[in-house]
């Protein structure tokens, strides 16, 4: 008898004693499982680091490394300032003629380097009856061919005081976030007047999106019949190739009134 109880005390033990390394297990299981997500964030974080390091500044703030004025090797500082890290196209009304009398030359302002496949980031601010875009998609050839010397053709993200009693005569493509006089943006919110607006834009293939201050307001894609329809009715239905997808350069558009950009920045795709 004495020899079944020490049996039966034994197997008890080993019992609990499997029981509790099972337990252990299977914790172990589940803590490495729950401690999965916590991993993949990191990895996510990670990947987004890495995303982030992608980003090139076309813009560094303090020069016009990188950019020229259409149609010439250097840039027309008469209309172009950089100020507290901001590029500023200064109004025309605020630049002095030259020593004989005649007008400062002006022009757009265009990377020197052309892009296929991209997402472009920046920030402006306009201020009363403002009126500016950025332009890309844009042939030097073909704008100094079929437009002025040294302002681009192109596809032009508008940006526009779309509150102002000047402009309420324009079409829907022709406000804010809209593909110039081709496609109108929708669901387009401003900020006040000196505060800066986000605009974000990606060109993939043949898709392209806008965004304003985090919202997507237009997206399309160069092969769709509702641009060909919108360019054969637009001014620029007269220029041959002028929808074509091409590696073009992006252009700051010198237009009347002053304008503020910042933080411009561009990851190839």
């Amino acid at each position: 008898m004495k020899y079944l109880k020490r049996n039966t005390t034994m197997m008890t033990k080993i019992l609990r004693f499997g029981l509790l390394a099972m337990t252990g297990t299977i914790l172990t299981i589940v803590m490495s499982c729950s401690s999965n997500p916590e991993q993949n964030d990191d990895a996510k974080e990670t990947d987004q680091a890495g995303d982030t390091e992608e980003w090139i500044d076309l813009f560094d703030g303090k020069s016009f490394e990188g950019w020229r004025t259409l149609g010439s090797d250097s840039v027309f500082t008469a209309f172009w300032k950089i100020e507290d890290g901001v590029l500023k196209k200064i109004d025309r009304g605020s630049v002095p003629a030259r020593a004989d009398g005649q007008p400062q030359q002006g022009g757009d302002l265009m990377t020197i380097d052309a892009y296929d496949n991209y997402e472009l980031s920046w920030e402006w601010a306009l201020f009363a009856d403002g009126n500016s875009g950025l332009k890309y998609n844009v042939s030097e050839e073909m704008s100094m061919k079929s437009g002025s010397e040294h302002s681009a053709l192109g596809f032009e993200y508008q940006m526009l005081d779309d509150s102002s009693d000047e402009y309420g005569d324009l079409k829907p493509s022709q406000f804010s976030g809209s593909l110039y006089d081709l496609l109108p943006a929708e669901n387009v919110q401003l900020k006040p007047f000196g505060e800066f607006n986000q605009s974000r834009l990606r060109v993939d293939g043949n898709q392209v999106t806008h965004w304003l201050n985090d919202q997507k307001v237009l997206s399309y894609s160069f092969d769709s019949p509702e641009l060909k329809s919108a360019y054969e009715n637009s001014k620029f239905a007269e220029i041959p190739g002028f929808i074509d997808k091409r590696k073009g350069h992006i252009v700051l558009q010198d237009h009347i009134t002053e304008a503020w950009f910042r933080n411009i920045k561009l990851k190839e795709l």
